[in-house]
């Protein structure tokens, strides 16, 4: 007797099979800056502080060429879905996606060496956390263009289906920047205790080791041997680098909008004081490691969006779309409970939370995971949405709900809660999830939307 087909269990079984080990990549990666924080959390908020501003100065460059980068993802996918031995367009795809992390990290080192006067005198921040945190930004920025050119060759075994390699060499990214800052930042193994700057240094050093191994992988791995694709890396493909531009501009654009939000929300808590600011640092580490989660199922629904456009499988798309946001929302719904019922347990990690100095931020921490709990679910469908609708090589009008939802509702409720209204640190974030509901229900309605408007 022939087993009936099940279209929907093989489509949740592929998604998950992809997915885990991307989400344990980004856990591994959300990890390495979680180490970062718990590390110079020891040195005190002052240190936190300083950190806090100047990571997220360097965030927004970084942040900008992921989304640049992502675009080799649903590229590689469609190209293989529509020809499963097209090697010499998805090397094509490869190398100029490389090609463009390069011609951005040039401006972006450029500016982020001034980080001291940005931070002073265009962002109002108090100028003795602007000093150190220049000097992290100045150890810590050599480490983008290594870190951009992991990433593509991550999302070229992701879209080939074999994200286990990129997992490992994360794991050994975590455990190397751990060791790195152990020493750099404390003095350990004969080093000079170098603070705040050793942990630059170690971030640097750490993600140029990890493209390093990568680009072993790529080139000894049998599935990968065939691409070829650090040969020749020298000769230009303009059409192609224009192709990578084209798709990966709003992506960055979307991040970007999504990212300095969050980060304009540190700013602003910079203005409310060391306390908020330090609060703020703690609760946006601990989501930003639950959010890892819905970001690889995202990247997985990518991928599999992308094989069935590729294929032209109308049916494939929707079934690989909708498997990929049932697993991720009903992840985040189980983080947000946590959140709610064990905010101490996870402030704890980073934090004394026993130490009366620490009183005050530990409390404010608290009430900013009760804020955090609630749009944990808006957040994991707005990400996952994205995801989807990439897959489909849709990338502009998600750019557009981002700038409206993030910006022009999520910082502007929150800067008005925050100061006109009293709410403080909890008013921001306030406004953030606000502005990630909006984004999350304008891209699952593009998304129901997507055969009436002519999508993939």
């Amino acid at each position: 007797m022939t087993t009936p087909p099940r279209p929907w269990r093989t489509e949740f079984a592929a998604t998950l099979t992809l997915a885990w080990p991307l989400v344990a990549t980004n856990l591994a990666q959300a990890l390495v800056g979680a180490t970062d924080v718990a590390m110079l959390g020891r040195l005190g908020p002052d240190t936190l502080a300083a950190a806090t501003l100047g990571l997220n100065l360097y965030l927004v460059f970084l942040v900008f060429g992921m989304g640049l980068t992502t675009a080799a993802v649903p590229m590689i996918a469609r190209e293989r879905g529509a020809r499963p031995h097209a090697v010499r367009d998805i090397r094509r795809t490869v190398r100029q996606t490389i090609w463009v992390a390069a011609t951005l990290c040039i401006p972006s080192w450029i500016l982020l060496w001034q980080a001291e006067p940005i931070l002073v005198h265009l962002l109002d921040q108090d100028p003795a956390l602007a000093h150190e945190a220049a000097r992290f930004v100045r150890a810590v920025m050599w480490g983008m263009l290594p870190s951009l050119a992991f990433l593509v060759l991550r999302a070229f075994v992701a879209a080939l289906e074999r994200p286990g390699w990129s997992l490992v060499v994360m794991v050994g990214l975590l455990s190397v920047n751990a060791a790195l800052n152990w020493m750099l930042i404390f003095g350990h193994a004969g080093f000079p205790a170098l603070g705040l700057l050793g942990s630059g240094m170690a971030s640097s050093i750490a993600n140029g080791l990890s493209f390093v191994a990568m680009a072993i992988v790529i080139v000894c791995a049998r599935p990968f041997r065939r691409y070829h694709l650090l040969g020749r890396f020298w000769r230009p493909d303009w059409p192609r680098y224009r192709a990578v531009w084209t798709l990966g501009l709003p992506i960055a654009i979307t991040l970007g909008f999504e990212s300095t939000v969050f980060i304009a929300a540190v700013f602003l808590m910079g203005l409310l004081g060391t306390v908020p600011l330090a609060a703020h640092a703690i609760a946006i580490q601990i989501a930003s490691v639950t959010f890892m989660v819905p970001l690889g199922i995202a990247q997985a629904a990518t991928v599999r969006v992308g094989l069935a456009s590729g294929r032209g499988d109308r049916a494939g798309i929707g079934r690989a779309g909708w498997a990929a946001f049932a697993i991720g929302e009903g992840f985040m719904v189980l983080t947000a409970l946590l959140l709610v019922l064990a905010p101490q347990l996870l402030i704890g990690i980073i934090l004394d939370v026993d130490a009366p100095a620490n009183a005050p931020v530990v409390a404010l921490a608290i009430s900013l995971l009760a804020v955090a709990a609630v749009f944990q679910v808006v957040d994991g469908a707005q990400v996952i949405g994205a995801g989807m609708l990439r897959g489909l090589g849709d990338t502009t009008v998600p750019m557009l709900f981002a700038a409206i939802g993030y910006w022009g509702i999520g910082i502007g409720v929150g800067a008005w809660l925050a100061f006109a209204r009293g709410w403080g640190g909890v008013g921001i974030w306030t406004g953030l999830a606000t502005g990630l509901a909006v984004v999350s229900v304008l891209m699952i309605a593009r998304w129901h939307a997507r055969e009436r408007l002519g999508l993939g």
